[in-house]
């Protein structure tokens, strides 16, 4: 469904809702708009809307709208229930995606909801809850077809026709011992092209790509962006056996959240930031950033306050102050950007650190000439004093080289002691380049006019 479609269903359901017409509404959600489409409407509307809408989903539709909701409404929703009704739901999961869930819902209700599957079920989700939801353990889905070297391709074919269908994004299957140590993987279209009487041993291709259950999710999404993988079996690191696979519909949803993450950590927002989240929610996630925000604003007002002196003798000063800042602010935000991309893309380390810092500091100095020559000039123009025109140009350069210096190495250091650069480096960029912008504006000013 479009955006605008989108748009148009919840005009209609919120009309409904005002008339209290909730016939058509329920047609809308329980038949004629597909289970993805229900999700994105809930997403789309106001807590109390939201609620109204899901007390009208039918009880057998529940569960498959739940996979397509963002996690954090989803567990909203899942909260609220019943054993009994989340055991109804649970059907419906794809193990890794039940697995997700189920970490954030109280053990007791995570018991009950196992102890009510088969003990394969529960075998596979009970294996998936032991890794973090972060790692290719905690990605990887257990459904796999999986074969013996030793059979013919025409015994492989009499195998699969025995299932009613392949698990969706199969796209090979996997080689196995007895003990389930993989051996190798089999495509499909060869598989489709060979001899039957061929053994899979003959066939199969042992040079492949194999991820280790504790690999990061975001090194996952890497392998398959650079292998360009339809999927990727899964091992445990000490036994080698095959654990599960992980597909790319994973993985494109690990691109989306790290996207995601990086934008809203960098206005300081949660990840699972709800657009229509209650008053209160938001409130809370939001004030904490306010408050370090302001703890920020005082250091460079104190910053300010060391000049008042200056300030009250030459008042185009406090005029011209904020271009200072805010030219370093910019320039520092780029690089800030820049670096951060590239080390979630691993492209960033000790053999190139340098490089790059002598490149930002050469492109800060040449666009800080650029810029201070075409301000001094206006400055000179406003107010008539070829001193403050330098002073303001040279605090421009000076500020500009400490953005860039900042916006280099300050991501590089926050994620070598562990602090997500994303969330803080913008934070503490702005300190930076506003109690430098101001200190060397300022400190000039008071050298040269007072």
């Amino acid at each position: 469904m479009s955006d605008q479609n989108t748009l148009n269903h919840l005009q209609t359901v919120t009309e409904s809702l005002e008339s209290g017409e909730t016939m058509q509404i329920r047609y809308l959600l329980n038949g004629a708009l597909p289970a993805q489409d229900v999700a994105r409407l809930l997403e789309s509307s106001p807590p109390k809307e939201r609620k109204l809408l899901w007390e009208l989903v039918e009880a057998k539709n529940e569960g498959e709208v739940l996979q397509y909701l963002s996690e954090d409404i989803g567990i909203q929703f899942m909260k609220n229930m019943d054993t009994e009704r989340l055991i109804a739901v649970s059907e419906h999961f794809e193990s890794d995606d039940l697995a997700d869930l189920l970490q954030h819902l109280p053990e007791k209700i995570v018991k009950e909801v196992l102890a009510s599957m088969s003990i394969q079920d529960r075998t596979r989700v009970e294996g998936l809850l032991s890794y973090s939801e972060d790692s290719a353990g905690g990605l990887m889905n257990t459904d796999t077809i999986t074969i013996r070297p030793n059979i013919t391709v025409d015994i492989a074919f009499r195998y699969l026709r025995r299932h009613a269908s392949l698990p969706d994004m199969t796209d090979s299957l996997l080689v196995v011992s007895r003990s389930d140590r993989l051996l190798g993987t089999l495509p499909l279209t060869k598989l489709l092209v060979s001899d039957l009487n061929a053994t899979i041993r003959d066939i199969m291709e042992t040079e492949f790509t194999v991820i280790v259950a504790e690999t990061p999710a975001s090194e996952v999404a890497q392998l398959f962006e650079k292998m360009d993988l339809v999927s990727a079996p899964v091992i445990d690191s000490n036994t080698k056996k095959l654990l599960g696979r992980i597909t790319i519909d994973d993985v494109v949803d690990v691109i989306r959240d790290e996207a995601e993450h990086s934008m809203l950590s960098m206005a300081g927002l949660d990840d699972d930031e709800d657009t229509f989240s209650p008053i209160m929610k938001t409130t809370k996630r939001r004030a904490v950033w306010l408050g370090i925000n302001l703890i920020t604003a005082f250091i460079a007002s104190y910053v300010i306050g060391l000049f008042q002196a200056t300030l009250d003798q030459v008042v185009a000063l406090a005029i011209l102050m904020p271009i200072v800042a805010s030219m370093g602010g910019i320039a520092g935000s780029q690089v800030l950007t820049l670096v951060i991309r590239g080390i979630a893309l691993n492209q960033i380390g000790a053999t190139n650190t340098r490089w790059l810092l002598n490149r930002e500091l050469i492109v800060g100095l040449l666009n800080g000439l650029l810029w201070s020559t075409v301000i001094a000039i206006l400055t000179a123009l406003w107010f008539d004093n070829i001193k403050i025109a330098y002073i303001i140009a040279g605090a421009i350069v000076i500020n500009l080289l400490f953005a860039a210096a900042t916006g280099t190495l300050l991501p590089i250091l926050l994620k070598r002691i562990g602090i997500d650069p994303a969330l803080a480096g913008s934070v503490i960029l702005t300190t930076v380049t506003d109690v430098v912008g101001f200190l060397s504006f300022l400190g000039l000013a008071t050298i040269f006019l007072i």
